[in-house]
C-alpha cells in the first residue's frame, strides 16, 4: 500500500493504541507490504477474553460502538460485568481488541496466498476469497460495514487495506498486459472496491430486494459472478474494444 495512504491514519487512530502498534509495520514501506492486514495467531478454543471480545463484536455490529455498554457485552457473553472489566479495563481497550480481531479475520482470508498469475484467474480468485469471508464471517462484515459508514478509525484501516489489495491486483493485471490502455489507474482500483464494499454496507437493503439473506451460497455466487463480469468487461482488454465515449457520441 502506498505510504501516503496509511500515513494519514496516525491521528484518527490515536485512541486505538494497540491497532496503531499492529499497523505501524506497514505505515511507511519502501516496497509494497507483504500483507495489508496485521494479524496474530490465537488458540483453538476461545478463552474467556476471546468470548468477551466476540460478544463485543456482536453488540458493536448490531447497535454501534457508542450505544454498546459493558452490561450489554456481559449479557451477550454470558458473564458478569466484573469479568468484562477484569479483561478490559476500558471501553477503548475492548474496542481495540475487537478491531485487532476484525483485521486478523479479514487478512487471514483475503491474504491467504498471493493472487495467482496466468494461466490461472486472479480476478476469480479474489472474488472467491471475498465471498468466503462474507459467508463465514457475516458479523465481522456487519461490523466493518457499520465502521465504514460511521467513520470509525477501524473503517479507515479496513478501507485502505482493501484498497491496497485492489491496487496490487490492478498492477498485476497491468504487468500482464491485461488492462485497457485508456484505464484510469486510480479508479481502476477504486471501482472494484466500491462494487464490493457497497454490497456489504447496503446489505440490509439488498436483502429486502432479494427476499432472502445475501450470505446464502446461491446469492453470493450470483453477486460475485456479476461483479467479476463488470470488472472483466469494463477494465480488461477485449478482442474488439468498444469505441471511446467521444466516438460513441459521434464526436472527434
Amino acid at each position: 500500500m502506498p505510504g501516503h495512504c496509511l500515513s494519514r491514519l496516525s491521528q484518527p487512530l490515536g485512541r486505538y493504541g494497540r491497532i496503531v502498534a499492529q499497523v505501524s509495520s506497514i505505515v511507511e514501506p519502501v516496497e509494497k507490504p507483504s500483507t495489508f492486514f496485521p494479524r496474530r495467531v490465537t488458540g483453538v478454543e476461545p478463552s474467556n477474553e476471546e468470548r468477551i471480545r466476540d460478544a463485543a463484536l456482536l453488540t458493536f455490529a448490531a447497535h454501534g460502538i457508542a450505544a454498546t455498554s459493558y452490561r450489554m457485552v456481559a449479557e451477550a457473553a454470558g458473564v458478569s460485568i466484573g469479568l468484562v472489566q477484569h479483561y478490559f479495563k476500558s471501553k477503548a481497550a475492548l474496542i481495540a481488541a475487537v478491531d485487532e480481531h476484525v483485521l486478523d479475520v479479514i487478512g487471514r482470508t483475503m491474504e491467504s496466498a498471493p493472487l495467482p498469475g496466468p494461466p490461472d484467474d486472479g480476478l476469480l480468485e479474489a472474488g472467491n476469497r471475498l465471498t468466503k469471508l462474507i459467508a463465514e464471517n457475516a458479523i465481522v462484515l456487519d461490523y466493518a460495514g457499520r465502521s465504514l459508514v460511521e467513520g470509525e478509525a477501524i473503517g479507515t484501516v479496513i478501507f485502505d487495506g482493501l484498497l491496497g489489495i485492489s491496487e496490487a491486483q490492478r498492477d498485476q493485471f497491468a504487468e500482464q498486459h491485461l488492462t485497457r490502455e485508456d484505464l484510469d489507474p486510480d479508479w481502476a482500483a477504486l471501482n472494484p472496491l466500491i462494487l464490493r464494499i457497497g454490497a456489504i454496507v447496503l446489505r440490509p437493503h439488498i436483502e429486502r430486494h432479494l427476499g432472502e439473506s445475501f450470505t446464502t451460497t446461491a446469492q453470493l455466487r450470483r453477486w460475485d459472478a456479476a461483479v467479476t463480469a463488470l470488472i472483466r468487461e469494463g477494465q480488461l482488454r477485449r478482442n474488439n474494444p468498444l469505441p471511446s465515449s467521444s466516438d460513441a457520441n459521434g464526436n472527434s
